[in-house]
């Protein structure tokens, strides 16, 4: 799909409510992660961020920087209504793959499994996650753990090893292990990950 066909895609998933990926908070391990920051002035990047929860999180917790990206407008007009306060040149509607910036950390939950499952893609997402990151800078989120012949579509999965073979060409893996803190229905199904950008 181009650009065009990915926000309408999208848009329409949000307008039918067939939103099964959003929790309505931020998810556990992001929120324990996050509070173990101490530097608010980090440039944060939540790409496909949907609803934005987190973002929402760091807001109200005293983040400046936090941009929000997604291809679709209706989850950032969301955001905007919900947290007036949040900066609305930090709702980007934008494609991941076509952004430009560079960023201190950018948080991945619930994208990768979004996007369709080519090699093209995938290794495609790495090298953009790569391409935003400043030297030093971190990738730190949740993958899901299954197969995708077993996830019959979205969420769309993969193994511990075909992630990495994605993702260690571009960034250097500091952990990338099973989560012991998802939520309850996501239990045993994702692993956790901080991968640095050197």
């Amino acid at each position: 799909m181009n650009t065009k066909e990915l926000e309408s895609y999208w848009s329409e998933r949000y307008k039918g409510g067939k939103t099964g990926w959003d929790i309505g908070h931020p998810s556990t391990p992001i929120k324990q992660y996050v509070d173990q920051l101490v530097n608010k002035d980090i440039k944060i990047l939540i790409p496909g961020a949907g609803n934005a929860y987190e973002a929402e999180y760091l807001h109200k917790e005293g983040f400046k920087n936090v941009y929000v990206l997604d291809i679709s407008k209706l989850p950032l007009d969301a955001l905007s209504k919900r947290v007036p306060t949040f900066s609305k040149a930090h709702l980007l509607k934008e494609n991941f793959f076509e952004h430009s910036g560079q960023y201190d950390l950018i948080i991945e939950q619930t994208f990768f499994c979004s996007i369709m499952p080519t090699l093209e893609n995938r290794s495609n997402y790495a090298a953009q996650m790569s391409n935003l990151l400043k030297l030093g800078g971190k990738l730190v989120g949740l993958w899901f753990k299954h197969t995708l012949d077993r996830a019959g579509g979205r969420p769309f999965g993969g193994t511990r090893e075909e992630y990495l073979s994605y993702l260690t060409p571009h960034l250097k893996m500091e952990t990338f292990g099973d989560c012991y803190n998802s939520i309850r229905p996501r239990a045993g199904n994702e692993l956790f990950g901080i991968f640095v950008k050197q």
